[in-house]
């Protein structure tokens, strides 16, 4: 088998496993999407609480996505799927689900909230009538740089999306979402 072969079955093979671990198909719809508006609810006061300036900077989104749980994993090659929600006036409007393949060196596993707050109405507006939307693809994403006082800044929070992931220990530094594609759940 040849290396590009390989690749493509470690690829699969973590792709499915994420996949499998959180379907919804067995499950009440109902019940599913009350999970997810469970996890987001708890995610949303962990951001609240360890990134100051946070509630105010999503107090004048017009939109925020949210992934309380975006687990990755792999060994060369690896992949990362999650589920979550689109808040619009604090209320859920749609579920949805993330998911990310990456080759190169990286090995083991890590699970992080990812938000993106849709800062203008015409981001917001062009993702919601999207049937398929990859970041970096159909918008670019800034990712929110959280100073040593752990305090948002305001210059790259005035882009039309940007975003926050928070891993178990904090804010995650050089992230980049490029690539990742968000899908519209059937709940």
């Amino acid at each position: 088998m040849d290396k590009r072969s390989f690749l493509a079955c470690g690829l699969l093979a973590v792709l499915a496993t994420a996949c499998t671990t959180t379907s919804t198909s067995s499950g009440d719809p109902a019940a599913k999407r009350s999970s997810i508006d469970a996890s987001v609810d708890s995610a949303m006061s962990k951001l609240y609480t360890q990134v100051q300036g946070s509630r105010e900077l999503v107090g004048k989104a017009r939109g925020v996505l949210v992934f309380p749980s975006v687990v990755s994993a792999g060994l060369g090659v690896g992949g990362s799927y999650g589920q979550g929600a689109l808040r619009v006036g604090g209320k859920s409007v749609g579920y949805y689900s993330t998911t990310a393949a990456s080759v190169g060196l990286l090995a083991g596993a890590d699970s992080k909230a990812v938000f993106l707050l849709f800062m203008t109405q015409d981001a917001l507006d062009k993702f919601r009538a999207s049937n398929g939307w990859t970041a970096g693809a159909d918008a670019s994403v800034t990712m929110l740089k959280v100073g040593a006082s752990a305090a948002i800044d305001t210059q790259t929070a005035q882009q039309p999306i940007v975003g926050f992931a928070l891993s178990n220990a904090g804010l995650m530094a050089n992230l980049s979402l490029d690539g990742t594609k968000i899908s519209k759940l059937d709940l």
